[in-house]
């Protein structure tokens, strides 16, 4: 299927690995013009070598921790033209009891996983609705739904992007922009592989024995997929609904969580 996105410019946030980093070379085999970014300038321009095989991609170091960090990227990514399509997709997460998370984690997960979002999406919006076309997506998780009280600080932050994003669409009425939210599945990227690894050498067991055990009697328990989603899953999800054949769904949640929440809406 042509998704209708040749000629679209897009710029994906955090997206030098893991789900970022699919989504932006998913919309550029899709003949969409890509904005790459991440805070370390070697991992952008590496991601924008490889992803120029496939498309066409320009990047960005920026830390979206900051209001000038969102500013500079914006203002990067409007230099050749207006954007199309923004995921707001930058992000960090750290499994911490409620009880030890200091007012600093707090900030700092807020500061980069919501006001990043915030500030680029009051930057690039605006423009979307003057010329009546544009895809705003928020990358939610299936924290935004069913919190776990071992990253509360960042199930919070997921969750304050459905609101924000259903908040925006309510403002693109009678218009061709769309502001969504794509509650993903437990995802492997580099994030995920490193923290099993990690807390696999402090239980003294291996990644693959933390994995099944996840998935077997831990939260991943009421995953119906029973298994680590790929970002190039999420990413097809992602590209359809920043493209023109997404146009009737708007103002909302969609789960690509592989069925981990119980609900039936």
């Amino acid at each position: 299927m042509d998704l209708g996105l040749s000629g679209k410019r897009a710029l994906v946030s955090g997206s030098t690995l893991g789900i970022g980093r699919a989504i932006a070379e998913s919309l550029a085999k899709e003949g969409a013009s890509v904005v790459v970014n991440g805070r370390d300038a070697t991992r952008v321009e590496q991601a924008v070598a490889e992803i120029s095989n496939v498309g066409t991609a320009a990047g960005f170091a920026a830390d979206l921790s900051t209001a000038q960090g969102a500013a500079d990227l914006a203002a990067f990514a409007t230099q050749e033209g207006p954007i199309d399509i923004l995921v707001n997709n930058a992000g960090m997460f750290t499994v911490k009891e409620f009880f030890d998370i200091e007012d600093a984690d707090w900030q700092a997960m807020f500061d980069l996983n919501v006001m990043s979002a915030v500030r680029l999406s009051r930057a690039l919006m605006p423009a979307m609705l003057e010329r009546k076309w544009g895809r705003l997506l928020f990358i939610g998780s299936d924290q935004s739904s069913k919190p776990n009280p071992s990253m509360a600080h960042y199930a919070m932050t997921k969750t304050a992007l459905v609101s924000i994003a259903r908040s925006l669409a309510e403002r693109t009425r009678e218009t061709g922009v769309t502001v969504n939210t794509l509650q993903v599945a437990p995802t492997w990227t580099d994030g995920v592989e490193a923290f099993m690894q990690q807390m696999a050498e402090i239980d003294g067991t291996t990644p693959e024995e933390m994995s099944k055990g996840y998935f077997a009697e831990g939260e991943g328990s009421t995953s119906l997929l029973q298994r680590w989603a790929q970002p190039e899953e999420i990413a097809a999800v992602a590209t359809f609904l920043c493209s023109p054949q997404a146009s009737a769904i708007n103002g909302s949640a969609p789960r690509a969580d592989g069925g981990m929440v119980r609900s039936l809406f």
